[in-house]
């Protein structure tokens, strides 16, 4: 888990989507673009586990492909502190666009520069000499979206400018690789009968998702993928930490989650996508990429497999979503 961020409270939720059967594998769909920013250092506690309705709603809602790529990695002050990045206008973002007159501001948070396991030293450091593009070692250095520049030593963000330098709060140069598991099932009765929204007909899918403590909005759970730790991994173990709470359970319980969490996640699943994330985190030197992949839950075996964590039951059926909900992005 990545060490690095802003912690917040964690609730479990469940938001429907009116899709047909065929469209579990979301053809031509990356909508986890806009969700899978999750700020991943958590600070558990007792919370109530909600299952939501979001009626009736395509899950590409949330997404608009004509938007700048560089929303969120914008955000001014920077997260965890009060630097204010250089404003950088949208006809400025891309790096193909001349600009003599850019000047970012540098900044590296504390956490990083203490020189923690997770965190790569400074580029000027000693014996420092990190293979870009490359896998390098246990690290892995090599981006979703090909290759990228490296100038004056420090690599270049892909995605544009940002109006800030150095690596904020993450902790490699170049891409941060991050891994976003979307559970889903389709919504039953109390027979185990797939529930049909009743104008559209289509039966109802759900999937898991938490709540940000920082901002109130809706993320899919996720984390940062370990050095030399295999994609699957990461997937199993953040949704165990993050949606399940699995650090808060006994030694029995952990190794029966556990034997759920294999069947789940060694079953057929389906990459949803891979790529950049446009992250509040991300500077001209350090971004984050991640790798979003689903697994359906058809036969419905864990009916109560994401309420492992669950407070108080009478909280379930009091709430739902309206369509003023926010989905983070």
């Amino acid at each position: 888990m990545a060490r690095w961020c802003l912690a917040r409270t964690v609730t479990v939720v469940s938001i429907t989507a009116t899709l047909s059967a065929v469209a579990v594998r979301y053809p031509s769909c990356r909508l986890p673009h806009p969700l899978l920013h999750p700020f991943r250092e958590l600070a558990y506690s007792s919370v109530p586990v909600h299952w939501f309705n979001f009626y009736p709603v395509s899950m590409l809602n949330c997404y608009n492909p004509n938007e700048n790529v560089h929303n969120k990695a914008h955000t001014s002050p920077y997260p965890g502190s009060k630097v204010e990045r250089s404003k950088v206008p949208t006809d400025k973002v891309s790096w193909q666009v001349e600009w003599e007159d850019y000047k970012p501001v540098e900044y590296t948070a504390a956490s990083v520069l203490a020189g923690p396991t997770w965190a790569d030293p400074q580029i000027s450091a000693k014996n420092f000499s990190p293979k870009f593009n490359e896998k390098d070692g246990q690290v892995e250095r090599r981006s979703l979206s090909g290759l990228y520049e490296v100038e004056n030593g420090r690599p270049r963000n892909p995605s544009g400018r940002t109006g800030l330098v150095g690596r904020g709060l993450l902790g490699r140069w170049g891409p941060n690789h991050a891994a976003d598991p979307i559970i889903t099932r389709w919504k039953r009765d109390s027979s185990g009968n797939k529930i049909a929204h009743p104008i559209s007909g289509k039966n109802i899918l759900q999937f898991v998702a938490i709540k940000r403590k920082d901002c109130g909005e809706w993320a899919i759970p996720g984390g940062m993928v370990d050095p030399g730790e295999k994609i699957s991994a990461t997937l199993k173990r953040e949704f165990m930490e993050e949606a399940l709470n699995s650090l808060q359970k006994s030694r029995a319980e952990k190794e029966e989650t556990e034997k759920q969490m294999n069947r789940l996640f060694n079953q057929e699943h389906f990459v949803v996508y891979k790529g950049y994330v446009d992250d509040p985190r991300n500077t001209d030197n350090a971004w984050i990429e991640t790798e979003a992949v689903n697994y359906h839950d058809e036969p419905g075996e864990y009916p109560h497999f994401y309420l492992l964590a669950v407070a108080p039951l009478n909280m379930l059926l009091q709430t739902r979503v309206k369509m003023t909900e926010r989905c983070y992005r």
